[in-house]
Order: C-alpha cells, then structure tokens, then sequence
C-alpha cells in the first residue's frame, strides 16, 4: 500500500546532518510516541512504497526495515511533516513491542505500558463489530442493539455510583472500568467514538 506524503524533495533536508530527517514514530491507536528513527531519501521513499518503516542505520549506514528479524513491524496510516518541514510524524499500527528490550516504547518509564489503552480498546471494539466474531461478548452486545447496550451502560453507572458513594476505591474502579467499556460499546454502535468527545469537551473548555 503506497502511503500519501510530500516527496522528499519538499522536505527542507539542508540543515539536517547527512540529510537524515528525524521520524517520531507514534501508536495510531493509542497516540503513544514508539521510538525515534531517522530516514535517507531511500529509506523515506521505500517506507512510502511498503507502507511499512524503512529507517537509515547511523551506526550500521544501511537501510532497515523495522521488524525484518524480529516480526515486530510497524504498518504506516499516515506521514506528517512539521511546521519547519524537517522532522516527520509516522502513524502507525505496531505489531508487537517496539523497542528492543521488549517494551511497547522505546521511552520506558516516561511511556508507561498501559498509557492510551482506553483508544486501543475502542479499536478492538471496532474491529468486533467489522468482523462480529462468534463466542465473543462485544459481537452479542452488537447483535442485542442499541437499546440493551445503552441500559447495560445505566445499570454500570449506577454499580460505580453505589461503589463511590460506599468509598469502596477498589470496587468503584472496577466497575467503573464495566461502565467506560459498555460505554466504548454504545459510541461504536451509534456511530460516534471517543474524538467525538474530546471535540466536545474541547469546544466546552474553549
């Protein structure tokens, strides 16, 4: 799949050492920074082609595509440039940890392992209801509609009120947690998903 981007001609490559351009890797998914690399022109044009990150070793001086050896690959939806155009921001679905000690991050403790699940989760709900896999829980929701989704979010809600009222810390994060995924469940069934809220609760802020 060939990825849509400005050719490498347009990116302003004169002040960058060796002409590698920096790539911020980023989860699609759950927004979480991967790692850094850096990329030549053919590195740049091949990922573009592949639709899979190519980087240019600095220490090796060889092209590299993540996850040639270990499987671990990174899958482009998109690349963006910034707004001096000389650093890159590659969107990507991981698969598998991306770092070489074996983390999701390359960032370690700065990129705690969980950070952003609530958005990976909204992508394996989505992908139940694409694919309405049998024996799965969320593809039965999806089958029982709209109205049954929405009275399993009411009585959610209303188990983590009891729990918060009752000052059960434990308890109310677990059922709080029953109620953000019913709730994950209902916005993917009506259409809508979680930058739906962020923009509202964005332009309520402003």
């Amino acid at each position: 799949m060939k990825i849509e981007a400005k050719p490498f001609s347009e990116l302003n490559i004169e002040k960058l050492p060796d002409g590698l351009v920096p790539a911020i890797i980023q989860d699609d998914r759950t927004l979480k920074v991967l790692m850094l690399g850096y990329m030549n022109r053919e590195a740049y044009e091949k990922s573009l082609a592949e639709g899979r990150v190519t980087f240019y070793s600095r220490t090796r001086h060889t092209l590299w595509t993540k996850g040639e050896t270990s499987g671990n690959r990174l899958d482009i939806v998109s690349v963006a440039t910034d707004c001096d155009n000389d650093t890159l921001l590659v969107r990507v679905i991981p698969h598998g940890p991306t770092c070489h000690t074996g983390s999701t991050s390359c960032f370690g403790e700065a990129s705690p392992e969980n950070e952003g699940f609530i958005r990976y989760l909204q992508s394996v709900i989505r992908g139940r209801h694409r694919d309405m896999p049998e024996g799965s829980y969320t593809s039965k929701l999806f089958t029982r509609g709209v109205n049954k989704i929405a009275q399993k979010v009411g009585e959610e809600a209303v188990e983590t009120v009891i729990e918060a009222v009752a000052q059960n810390r434990e308890a109310m994060i677990y059922e709080a947690s029953d109620l953000v995924y019913h709730l994950l469940v209902l916005l993917e069934a009506t259409g809508c998903s979680i930058a739906d809220l962020e923009r509202e609760l964005a332009r309520r802020h402003a």
